[in-house]
């Protein structure tokens, strides 16, 4: 039997080595791990705050702020000797916070994003970008949605140290949507202005998700929304190819641009699919896991039903796609706006029985000091 004294003795051993533990834990590891917690729970209380507090309907909360690191970009002068900028951005971040907080506004995005010039253009300020990419938006009583996708939009493409401008097409009047259309109204128009590399073909209610989903052109079309909320981030059906998608002018004449004669909603998509093949080329896509994309919810708008001829229409692409297109588009231009954020070129695209403009004209406005940059 162990004596009263060498209980005690146990006892202070025991204490002894407790605290011999907590001294060697209280050491650099024990609070590298303990800052290393900190850190987790300040970029937790960073990414609740981004996009505007509380964040609204549809929020996603994984990924970075998409404005974050963009503050080290300063206009500087321009120099002859600019170097090009690397291959892979080093901005780069991966998976995107998304959010939509109420309340947002043009002059809040404006601010954000200082380096935008007027119509909606950017180009790196400390080097030579590699592609010139414009992206085109056929839009028509959507102007909250593009309120959202501006703000993600313009920084989403200056991580990736794209040359790049924004063009809202919108179609004037009260006649069915007629989206393809309008697309091929944003082709002609934006490549008069610039010879772009590349043209981005965008819905207005999608917000990117990865900025690795780069906006920059393949050797054949792009899909680049191939995972979307809606879908569950999975590709509806192999043949898609719609929401965000990526032409060449080179690819948008082979295949003869999109379908002039779909008037509403649904069945375009399919048919510049089957252009795509029909004109010799397949598409491209990124991973899953990159091809991100959220979707605005919304109801169909009014003028915006379903289109009940797209079937019969479907069936005929290989008959008429050589004929109806980018060689057959007839629009009236009523006006062009070079925007702090976008250029808005507003347009009468007729109804299905032609071309037959509104009863009021506006004045088109295209004046010399309005271009871009001025």
């Amino acid at each position: 039997m162990p004596s009263f004294n060498s209980k005690w003795r146990y006892l202070f051993m025991l204490l002894g080595v407790q605290l011999i533990v907590m001294a060697l834990l209280s050491r650099e590891a024990y609070q590298k791990r303990v800052s290393y917690f900190f850190k987790i729970f300040r970029k937790l209380d960073v990414l609740s705050g981004a996009a505007g507090s509380g964040a609204g309907h549809g929020s996603n909360h994984t990924g970075v702020d998409v404005y974050a690191n963009l503050s080290q970009l300063v206009l500087l002068p321009k120099k002859e000797d600019m170097h090009y900028c690397p291959k892979r951005s080093p901005l780069l971040s991966g998976p995107i916070h998304v959010s939509f907080p109420s309340g947002l506004t043009l002059a809040q995005v404006e601010r954000k994003n200082p380096l935008v010039v007027r119509g909606g253009r950017y180009r790196p300020p400390d080097c030579e970008a590699r592609h010139r990419t414009a992206v085109i938006i056929p839009h028509r009583n959507r102007e909250q949605h593009l309120k959202y996708l501006l703000y993600y939009l313009h920084p989403f493409l200056q991580r990736q140290q794209l040359s790049y401008g924004i063009y809202v097409i919108h179609q004037a009047g009260n006649y069915t949507f007629n989206r393809a259309k309008l697309m091929n109204v944003g082709f002609r128009e934006a490549m008069r202005e610039e010879d772009w590399d590349c043209l981005f073909f965008h819905d207005v209610d999608l917000i990117p998700e990865d900025d690795r989903n780069t906006y920059t052109c393949d050797r054949n079309p792009k899909h680049a929304a191939i995972a979307m909320d809606k879908f569950g981030y999975k590709l509806p059906y192999k043949a898609y190819f719609g929401g965000v998608s990526a032409l060449s002018p080179l690819h948008y004449l082979k295949m003869n641009g999109f379908p002039n004669n779909y008037w509403g909603w649904g069945g375009e998509d399919d048919d510049i699919g089957i252009r795509v093949s029909l004109a010799g080329m397949s598409i491209s896509r990124p991973s899953l896991r990159v091809g991100r994309y959220k979707m605005i919810k919304h109801k169909l708008d009014e003028g915006n039903e379903v289109n009940p001829k797209r079937f019969s229409l479907l069936a005929k692409t290989q008959q008429t796609w050589k004929l109806d297109g980018m060689n057959s588009v007839v629009y009236e231009l009523l006006s062009r706006e070079y925007l702090p954020l976008y250029t808005n070129i507003t347009v009468n695209v007729g109804t299905l029985d032609g071309l037959r403009p509104p009863t009021s004209k506006p004045q088109p406005k295209d004046s010399a000091e309005n271009r871009p940059g001025h």
